[in-house]
This record gives C-alpha cells, structure tokens and sequence, in this order.
C-alpha cells in the first residue's frame, strides 16, 4: 500500500489504518485488536474484531476501561459507600479494547517489538498516559513498541458465574495475538516479540508467562516491579459477591451486566474500603478487591509453579525492582519522615513469623518509618520478584536481574532510594510525564540511555550485556548515576522474610 509520508496507511489483516508522522516517529493510536465488549460481549472472552471498509483514522487514543479508586492501607478509610448503580452505559464505537504503535521505519526489515502493560494495580491505567508514550523509544532505539488498553477492575478481573475469569489477561492475549498477525507491515519481526510491564503490568507478564493460550505469542519478557497478588477461586469468587452486592446486583454476568461499567467500578473501590479496614476477614494478602486469578483454566496455577515446572524455559525473562518500592505508597499516603513505631509493629506482626525480630536485628539505626518500608518493599516485590526468576531457572529457562538505585524524589519530595515506578520514565525517556525527579541532569540521560539500550538490545537478540542469572550467586546489574554488576545486593533480606510464594493467595475466613 502507498504511504503518504504525512499521513502513513498500513493494512490490518481486518482493514485499513491511516496514522501520523511525529518527530520522524509513525504513530497509529486507537486501532481495535478486538470488539466492544458491551452488550452481548460484556463480562466475555474478547472476539475478533469485525473487519472495516476503507481507511480507519488511527490517529486518537482509545478510550480505557471504566476506573476503580485504587487504595493503599494508609490510605482506605473503614467505611464503604454504597453502589452508585445506574444504567448501562454508552460505549464509545471503538470500545475499550484497542492498541497504540509507535515504529521508526514503515519499511524496515523486521526490527524488533516490545509490547507494553500498563500496571495500576489491576484497577486504574490506560495506553495515554503520557509517561507511557513510545515515540523516544522507538525513534532512539530502534524498535516498535505497542501498548493496548485491557479490562481492569471488575471488568478485567471480577469473578462472576457465568463470566470467564482473568478477562484482563485473555484481552492482552488476544492484543498479543493482534501482533503476531499484524505487526510485519508495521515495521516489524512478529517472530521477535517482547511483553514489558511495570507494577500489576509486570504481574501480567509474569501471569502470560504461566497462561497456555499466551503460548507462543512472545519471545521474551521483562518483569518490572512484579506485586505478589494471585488470587485463588475461592477468594476470587467471594470479592465478587461481595462487589456484586454492594451494586445491589446477583453475582452473575447477566447481573453485572445489567448496571453500568462505572457502577460496578465504584463498587470495587467500596469493596477495596472494606477489605483494608478489616484485614482479620481478608487476609494479610488480599490488599485489593481484583488481582489475576488461579482459576484453573485461563491461569492453571500460579507463575512461580508454572515457571518452575518449566513452562516457559523457551522464554528469556529479565527481571528487576526499584531499591526502595514502598517509597512511593508512603510518600503518596504522608507516612515518610514520622511514624509511630507501634505502627510499624503491627505489620510486622501481620507479616512476619518472628514479629520483626530480624529486621529490627538486621537494621538497628532505622527509623520506624524506614523498618517498615524494608518489610513492605520485600514482602510485596523484592522476594517474589526473586524467587520468580529462581523459578524460572529451575524450570531451565535463562533469565537476567537488575535492580535500580537511582536517587529521585516522588510528588516533589527528594528521596534516599529508588522509588516504586521510577523505573518508567527511564525506560521510556519520558521525563517530566510522571512524578518522578524534575527536569533531568545530564548524568540521568546518561542512566535512562543506558536502560533503554539494555531494554531494547534485550529485545534484539535476548541479552541485555550482563551475565545470566543463576540461583547461586543471583548476578544482578545495578542502574544508578554510576552502575554496576555482582551478587545479587538484597541478598540479607530474602533470608528475612518467609514469603510463600508457591500457590494462591489463601480464602478469606468467614
């Protein structure tokens, strides 16, 4: 097809796509990798999308799914509001479920692909958000990177009967699928696909990893600040009874289906409420009302057992966390600088079988506020990010580690560590579209340049320059103004915490 070198058309295998040129980037926003699921397709797997006639305008981001309020524990308060209820609403002809891309070269011979997962812990995100957009790293590094919007909330991941479950992961899937079939004309190699995500976007990836119908759709993947949250059915299928009856609706599909996307959203984040304010009833683990679900069909079990029984050893994994994770939650929710220890004790209490004896032993000049950063970094993304690639390598699969140190502040508050999330505008070179730091030194362009040509030669040929992993010595690459490379650093912490990693978060009690 002819090419207008302003305004670029490329055919889908389901029809014709018009996009733009900007900064010597091709950009393609808003095309359909599936139909609307509203109406008969609410709460279903997502379809192929139906093929068009003539030229489709992709040149305007598609609209994201219905927005939960996403809660941390500091931040819940203990009551919940009722369900707004409300008719079902409009959906927009494009639906929820389309994908962006962002290639240098139309015609270039198959350059590599990385496929972007937003996170926001299952409930919130959306393929617009300006920290997330490709242009750089496309254009700089050249490769074609696409991102998608997905189901979050209760339309991604509420369990109701009659619904299939992990709706969020069969969209990604399905957006996966979408590449593999389309992405050559775009630039790209469909046989050199790599999934990244950061946050609930890199439990994600780690959840493919372990999905059979993700099965050949990528060739590598990079796990960037994977949470610990995998639900078993029995806890799953109790949220959404109890999201279903603050919407004063059955907890079935039908049920669901008949309120509005937005009231069932609200009624996710008064079940989140309630969830943090009584954590007897929940469990220590079950900090949110949705998370991917062990349902034995879509997600067989969980990625740690699917990875170490070898599962996905024909992919290449690189995994990392930021030094300090819990910084961003405790900046966002005013816990850091002062904290009474009592406090800090009841989550060890709650986490810990030793009641904090070890962490207290191990870090003696810490601050309540600092021991309980180190307990909440470790316990939701350090440990299961390493045993995840420790799994990974039992399983025989080759695997990477990094972890990132760099010093930026968060909500314009200068931090002494490397913050949940920090490693986005690093990797995408999208400084200034997030939280994070200010206006850049020249010694951070220098540490996102070379994050992004660890991502991408990554994605080019499976090694981002540093020495595997292995489960002896765990060889990590450190990302600072100054980098480095050895033993894994967070070594002492994984002996501190007795984290279980195998298997499904447990049932609620009562």
């Amino acid at each position: 097809m002819a090419v207008n070198p302003s305004r670029p058309e490329v055919a889908t295998s389901r029809g014709a796509v018009r996009g733009t040129v900007e900064s010597g980037v091709h950009v393609f926003r808003g095309i359909p990798f599936a139909q609307p699921p509203v109406g008969a397709l609410r709460l279903a797997a997502p379809e192929p999308v139906l093929p068009w006639d003539g030229v489709r305008d992709a040149d305007t981001f598609g609209p994201s799914a219905p927005q939960s309020q996403m809660l941390s524990q500091a931040q819940a308060d203990a009551a919940a509001p009722e369900g707004s209820g409300g008719a079902p609403a409009e959906a927009d002809d494009r639906g929820w479920l389309t994908l962006n891309v962002w290639t240098p070269d139309l015609g270039a011979a198959r350059l590599p692909v990385m496929v972007w997962i937003y996170g926001g812990g299952y409930t919130q995100g959306s393929g617009d958000e300006p920290m997330y957009d490709g242009a750089r790293l496309a254009g700089e590094n050249g490769v074609v990177v696409v991102n998608m919007n997905y189901r979050v909330g209760a339309e991604g991941f509420g369990v109701f009967a009659g619904a299939p479950a992990n709706r969020g992961l069969l969209d990604q899937a399905a957006a996966l699928a979408w590449v593999r079939e389309n992405i050559e004309p775009f630039g790209g190699d469909p046989d050199r696909v790599t999934v990244f995500g950061e946050s609930a976007g890199a439990g994600s990836v780690a959840a493919l990893l372990a999905m059979p119908r993700a099965q050949g759709l990528f060739r590598r993947a990079i796990v960037q600040s994977m949470p610990s949250h995998y639900y078993s059915l029995d806890l799953a299928e109790g949220l959404g009874r109890g999201m279903a009856g603050l919407a004063g609706v059955p907890a079935t599909a039908a049920g669901v289906a008949s309120i509005g996307p937005q009231a069932i959203a609200d009624a996710t984040t008064a079940l989140a409420r309630q969830m943090a304010a009584d954590p007897g009833r929940w469990g220590a683990e079950a900090t949110r009302a949705v998370s991917p679900v062990v349902d034995g069909d879509v997600l067989p079990r969980s990625p740690w057992e699917a990875l170490a029984a070898g599962q996905a050893r024909d992919v290449t994994v690189l995994g990392g966390h930021t030094s300090h994770e819990w910084l961003t939650i405790m900046a966002a929710s005013g816990q850091l600088g002062g904290m009474d220890d009592t406090v800090v004790q009841a989550e060890f209490d709650r986490l810990t079988p030793d009641g904090g004896k070890a962490y207290r032993a191990a870090f003696p000049d810490a601050q309540p506020w600092q021991l309980l950063e180190k307990l909440l970094t470790d316990w939701a993304f350090r440990v299961p990010l390493v045993q995840l690639l420790d799994a990974h390598v039992a399983g025989g699969g080759t695997a990477y580690a990094y972890e990132l140190a760099w010093k930026t502040s968060v909500f314009g508050r200068p931090l002494e560590g490397s913050p949940h999330g920090a490693d986005v505008p690093l990797v995408f070179n999208t400084f200034g579209a997030g939280p994070f730091g200010g206006e850049p030194t020249q010694e951070e362009k220098d540490l996102s340049a070379r994050m992004r040509t660890a991502w991408t030669s990554f994605a080019a040929v499976g090694d981002p320059g540093w020495a595997a992993y292995g489960t002896q010595d765990r060889i990590t690459q450190v990302f600072d103004l100054k980098d480095s490379v050895g033993p894994y650093t967070g070594q002492r912490n994984l002996g501190l915490w007795a984290h279980k990693a195998f298997g499904a978060v447990p049932a609620p009690k009562g």
